[in-house]
């Protein structure tokens, strides 16, 4: 990715992906406040300035990597209505 960000705005971006991550997985995924926050972390690990192609897991949103963690690969065909974030998601 390209982009490139202080390190202060990294680590707000990597807050807030995290924080929607945990959302849906609770929301969609049915699990606890806990278990949504490890799987985030697990999800959006720190990764170091100096680490190459750092942050390219924001090319998609959180509710994206969320989907695929809860309904899979295939979730845009088994689950089309969730192709698109809830209204809920959006306001986050």
């Amino acid at each position: 990715m390209d982009e490139v960000w202080s390190e202060e705005e990294y680590v707000e971006y990597l807050r807030e992906e995290r924080r929607r991550f945990t959302w849906v997985m609770q929301r969609y995924g049915g699990l606890s406040s806990v278990e949504a926050e490890a799987a985030a972390l697990e999800s959006y690990p720190y990764e170091a300035a100096d680490k190459p192609f750092r942050g390219l897991i924001f090319h998609d949103d959180a509710w994206h990597w969320a989907m695929l963690r809860i309904h899979g690969d295939n979730y845009t065909m088994e689950h089309p209505e969730l192709c698109v974030p809830s209204s809920e998601y959006e306001a986050l």
